[in-house]
């Protein structure tokens, strides 16, 4: 078997006088039957600069199709009538009109409880002052206080979110999807250089997490409803490790300083929601 050695020498620098020099190797290939024999010669590598390669950007997930089955319009004209009867004297109670134009819901962590305001507003368009309707416990909430950091580490994530979608074929009853990770979560991550965030947080029924915010069934509905009367637009969410309201400021999470800022935006954001926590225990009983 023949054996062809191609030496080259190239100059990728002549200000700094570098030579490199690179040997290429082919061996010739025989042809079975023919006695023949073809030489092959692969061109020399071009010489290049090494180049820097830039650091990748955070990934923000794809959003996870959801399945056929149920449709929105299908579970609200089912369970919207006996909600709404449940609800109704909530916001009697509240005196905001039904639906309402805008709602929120408050989430802390460490008190397990999850808060429901509405906010009327006027005819032209100005906004209206929150009201507390109602507040829920939380049944579950997977890891403990601190923001999410990363896929599969079961944190609930802390911030100032939006829903962005409904999911009436939920393995957990119903549910409705966070915007984690927001703009705010992608670029602390890329201060950080932290990759494969994670995503597919919801607000969902049953009593189980991952990661999620459980409300149980006939909580989630409730939740479900009301927001699909207002309109996923008109919809926002705060998720805070714990309620600074009751006294003492949001502490910085050791070892992440993007932190601080994340805390004083959630302060700022329940700003607005300071008329005290509507308890369980204060409002009307439903029907």
């Amino acid at each position: 078997m023949a054996r062809l050695r191609v030496r080259q020498r190239c100059t990728c620098n002549a200000a700094r006088g570098i030579v490199y020099e690179s040997r290429v190797s082919h061996v010739a290939a025989k042809i079975i039957g023919s006695g023949a024999f073809v030489l092959v010669l692969v061109t020399a590598f071009a010489c290049t600069r090494p180049r820097v390669m830039p650091r990748p950007r955070p990934i923000a997930p794809t959003p996870t199709p959801m399945p056929l089955g149920r449709t929105v319009d299908s579970v609200v004209s089912d369970i919207g009538p006996r909600v709404r009867a449940r609800l109704a004297p909530y916001f009697e109670h509240a005196s905001v009109g039904y639906p309402p134009s805008a709602v929120a819901f408050l989430a802390f962590k460490d008190e397990r409880r999850l808060e429901i305001w509405a906010r009327t507003d006027d005819a032209s368009g100005a906004a209206g002052v929150w009201m507390p309707i109602d507040a829920r416990p939380i049944l579950a909430a997977s890891g403990g206080p601190g923001p999410k950091l990363r896929q599969g580490d079961r944190q609930v994530p802390e911030g100032l979110y939006r829903l962005v979608a409904f999911n009436p074929n939920s393995r957990f009853h119903l549910s409705m999807k966070l915007d984690y990770p927001n703009a705010f979560d992608l670029a602390a991550a890329d201060v950080d250089g932290r990759m494969e965030l994670g995503g597919d947080i919801f607000i969902h029924g049953d009593d189980r997490s991952i990661g999620c915010i459980a409300m149980g069934d006939p909580g989630i509905e409730d939740l479900f409803v009301l927001v699909a009367d207002v309109g996923l637009e008109r919809a926002r969410m705060i998720v805070a490790p714990r309620d600074p309201r009751a006294g003492g400021k949001l502490v910085a999470a050791p070892g992440l300083p993007f932190t601080v800022e994340l805390y004083r935006q959630i302060e700022a954001g329940l700003a607005a929601f300071s008329l005290g926590p509507c308890l369980p225990e204060q409002a009307p009983p439903g029907p």
